[in-house]
């Protein structure tokens, strides 16, 4: 059976990866950008301009789904347990709230806009943990449509960028130390490499921390995941109970528990391997996206992200305030 399926994924397959290389190069030349972000935006383009026929789709939706699900495994292999828990524990209750303000916000104000559930959770789950990670741990579970998936990756590079530009700036007007700012950018923008951006441009103290921090906000993905699985399990009559549990969130959390005892060399180069699959995915759901659909969301949905990313950026402030980790 794999003999006679196989061979109709390889013209999509091989489109994808024509595309998602050029892409992470593009990424290495403009690193604020990065290959995930730049892949995609090769994906839409050639989407718009080549219109793949009907025999590249099953390749392209493949890749859609399934590296989405590798990159999440792999990215636990760049995530030590037991450090993570030792330094990151003083940004926990920063990230929680940050958390459930942001959920809170994408909920309330996404009922106000009229914003579709599904991308309300995408842009909630995006702005409070990991940005694209995030946002690709909860698609197999959401099943939206892929132009709610970029539109919803779309909003969240976009304040990335924003943050990246601003936060330096800001944090030098209010006065932050090393720690103070590295909190804050680790809690309140969204990507890891915009984190490291933002914080290193401050300085190589701030940076480390807001490291750490970040792979502690990181690590959400797995409860968030959860509970949102179960959810929507609850909420999809007829729905099986095995075909809603996210079993790649399971194997993160082993890669992870792994990562203590692989040597350094080792995880090394799967950190460096990690955002291969990533942009790979990212490629092939941009070949797979309608324009035309994404148009047709409007200006709602970007609302509705710049109103949750500027609840977690004022909560996180607002809590250091509270304990005075400032």
């Amino acid at each position: 059976m794999r003999t006679d399926t196989s061979p109709s994924l390889l013209p999509g397959l091989f489109l994808v990866g024509a595309v998602a290389i050029p892409g992470g190069l593009l990424g290495q030349r403009f690193p604020l950008l990065g290959g995930a972000v730049t892949g995609l935006l090769l994906g839409l383009i050639c989407r718009s301009v080549l219109k793949p026929g009907d025999q590249s789709k099953p390749g392209i939706q493949f890749a859609s789904k399934q590296l989405l699900q590798y990159s999440i495994v792999a990215l636990g292999f760049s995530l030590p347990l037991h450090e993570v828990a030792r330094t990151g524990l003083h940004s926990l209750p920063v990230s929680l709230v940050t958390l459930s303000v942001a959920f809170v916000v994408a909920i309330v104000v996404g009922r106000l806009l009229r914003v579709s559930s599904k991308l309300k959770i995408l842009i909630g789950a995006g702005t409070a943990i990991c940005g694209g990670s995030a946002i690709a741990a909860i698609t197999p579970i959401v099943k939206p449509e892929d132009h709610d998936f970029t539109y919803a990756l779309s909003t969240i590079f976009l304040f990335n960028i924003v943050a990246v530009m601003l936060f330096p700036a800001l944090g030098r007007l209010f006065g932050m130390s090393d720690s103070g700012f590295g909190l804050w950018a680790g809690t309140a923008i969204n990507d890891t490499s915009s984190v490291i951006a933002a914080a290193y441009a401050w300085n190589r103290a701030a940076g480390e921390y807001a490291t750490i921090v970040k792979l502690t906000r990181a690590m959400m993905i797995v409860p968030v995941t959860l509970v949102i699985g179960w959810i929507y399990q609850r909420q999809t009559p007829g729905t099986s109970a095995r075909g809603s549990i996210p079993w790649f969130i399971v194997l993160f959390v082993v890669a992870s528990a792994i990562n203590e005892w692989l040597p350094p060399a080792l995880t090394g180069a799967i950190r460096q391997f990690a955002p291969v699959p990533v942009i790979g995915a990212l490629t092939a759901i941009g070949l797979n996206t309608d324009l035309a659909k994404l148009r047709r969301a409007g200006w709602r949905p970007m609302l509705l992200g710049l109103a949750v990313w500027i609840s977690v950026v004022v909560s996180s402030l607002l809590m250091q305030h509270v304990t005075g980790a400032m």
